[in-house]
């Protein structure tokens, strides 16, 4: 027979912090209204007996200032005319008795006419020196709280012929009180069911914040979700609806080049020091989708999303590294330039052994021979001096290349004669490809676009110079017959998205931020016969001056 196994009792999960703060609350809220509960009725306990005295004061007071009990008083039978007016101001007062008396406590008047003519039960020493006093004693009608009052002749320094004593019973007091407490308690009531709704409704609308989690797994998410910020790669940039910063993790920092700056929490976007373009992509109110920015340092690919509830609450930004890729994509154009001058100069190639086959079926073979030969020395010329002024394959097979397109455009790409370097030693050739690719595709692209040549000029051309120069450094030069710069044209010409041709370029801001990455930097300037001169200089690392 298989024996059942015991179920592991299931562990309840904690109370979520809402239901604890409910819990806490109501506690609380009890406690405050019973202590005030208790208080009020200890204060009014208090009140009712200041009160009961107050008012037994006030009677003995007003009795024994009456002339009508002085004068009946001094008659044959006080207690014939004492009785009913005593009576009359126990009904009018509410007190629970008057006694009148005399000096040696016979009584004159009393609740029960059958103690009356009987002694006083009580302490009447003061009043016989001529003080009020108040006591609380259990007499004939058992206990009360009492006050005896002498009652002097007229005039100053009147001798004491009497005594007035009043009283409320304690039970009639008691009662006030409970009638008091009745009334409190109802209060209290209410005042605990309104805590409770309102502290129902608060922590309602926190575990719906709190999405029912308790204390422990909200402290669990904030240290994962700080964890994440902190290791993913990519930039998050939150910023509140005053466009300052919320929250940025180490990978915007380095981004956007602000390791280096202290806390940023707080901070205006705008006083950051970021680029202008920058600074309006983050600060824009409708989203921004994959836009490449520029900062000192990188190409990062910006992403923004307005947090919208009703009202401007802020911004999400995202950011992601785009140096390494724009360079790869660099390499890429170059690779596709190399195959298009490859495919072109194999038709150029086809189309000169198609010509050359035909001058020999033709028996002009010594034509042939000549215009083999020039075709084959203006080629080998170019390399022959590329190869010899530039010792960086990598350059080398650029020019190369370049020059191949610029030649399917009708542009003519010459090295000048001064051109030579050897060793580039300490600056990555992706980087010097940046510069020069862009620098040369620029100036063709300038080239090309003049209309006819010029008079006193050859056609459309670039020159290229590279040499080492003694400081030292890489000087890369790239001129152009073109049209020339742009009238004050300036500093903006390195700035994103600024180019002759429509929807802008990347380019240059390029060529300027790689110059400037390796502690160098690029001008640019009009040409003297026309066309425009770019000039990048790049200290060689590791060399002293």
């Amino acid at each position: 027979m298989r024996v059942p196994r015991p179920r592991t009792p299931a562990r309840s999960r904690p109370r979520s912090l809402a239901g604890q703060l409910f819990a806490m609350q109501v506690v609380l809220v009890a406690a405050v209204v019973a202590g005030c509960a208790v208080f009020t009725y200890l204060s009014a306990r208090s009140q009712a007996r200041d009160a009961a005295t107050h008012q037994a004061r006030a009677t003995t007071q007003a009795v024994a200032d009456s002339p009508s009990v002085h004068e009946a008083i001094r008659s044959p039978d006080p207690s014939a005319r004492l009785q009913p007016y005593a009576e009359r101001v126990r009904r009018d007062t509410g007190v629970t008795f008057v006694t009148i008396m005399d000096t040696d406590r016979t009584r004159w008047t009393h609740p029960d006419k059958r103690r009356i003519g009987e002694r006083f039960v009580g302490h009447i020493g003061p009043a016989l020196k001529g003080r009020i006093f108040d006591e609380t004693y259990t007499g004939t009608l058992g206990p009360s709280v009492r006050v005896v009052t002498p009652v002097r002749e007229a005039g100053p320094g009147g001798r004491i012929v009497g005594l007035v004593s009043a009283g409320i019973a304690v039970d009639t007091i008691g009662k006030r009180v409970s009638d008091q407490l009745t009334v409190l308690l109802a209060v209290a009531g209410g005042a605990l069911a309104l805590g409770g709704l309102g502290t129902y409704v608060i922590n309602a609308r926190l575990r719906r914040h709190t999405h029912g989690m308790n204390a422990a797994e909200l402290s669990r998410m904030h240290d994962y979700h700080h964890a994440t910020l902190h290791a993913v790669r990519e930039g998050l940039l939150m910023l509140d609806g005053q466009r300052r910063v919320a929250l940025v993790n180490d990978g915007a920092r380095e981004l956007l080049g602000l390791s280096g700056q202290g806390e940023l929490v707080g901070r205006e976007v705008a006083g950051l020091g970021l680029p202008k373009q920058l600074t309006g992509a983050l600060l824009a109110s409708e989203p921004r989708v994959d836009e490449v920015h520029l900062t000192g340092q990188r190409v990062v690919v910006v992403n923004t999303s307005p947090v919208d509830g009703g009202e401007r609450r802020g911004t999400v930004v995202t950011l992601r590294d785009h140096t390494e890729l724009q360079a790869l994509t660099g390499e890429l154009d170059s690779v596709r330039g190399f195959t298009e001058a490859l495919r072109s100069q194999a038709h150029e190639a086809a189309n000169r052994l198609h010509t050359v086959v035909s001058l020999i079926e033709l028996g002009r073979v010594e034509e042939a021979v000549h215009f083999a030969t020039e075709e084959l020395e203006l080629a080998q010329a170019l390399t022959d001096q590329v190869v010899t002024a530039v010792g960086e394959p990598v350059l080398a097979a650029l020019l190369l290349g370049k020059a191949a397109q610029a030649n399917e455009r009708g542009v003519e790409l010459a090295l000048t004669p001064d051109s030579h370097v050897d060793d580039v030693a300490g600056l990555p050739a992706r980087e010097l490809v940046t510069v020069l690719g862009n620098l040369i595709d620029n100036a063709v692209e300038a080239a090309s676009s003049v209309p006819q040549p010029r008079p006193f000029l050859r056609g459309p051309r670039v020159t290229v110079t590279i040499q080492r120069t003694p400081a030292p450094e890489l000087l890369i030069k790239v001129a152009d017959n073109g049209p020339g710069l742009p009238p004050g044209a300036g500093d903006t010409l390195f700035e994103r998205g600024w180019s002759t041709k429509p929807g802008g370029g990347i380019g240059l801001a390029l060529v300027r931020q790689t110059a400037r990455r390796h502690g160098g930097d690029v001008t640019a300037s009009q040409r003297p016969d026309g066309g425009a001169e770019f000039i990048v200089r790049l200290p060689l690392p590791g060399e002293g001056t």
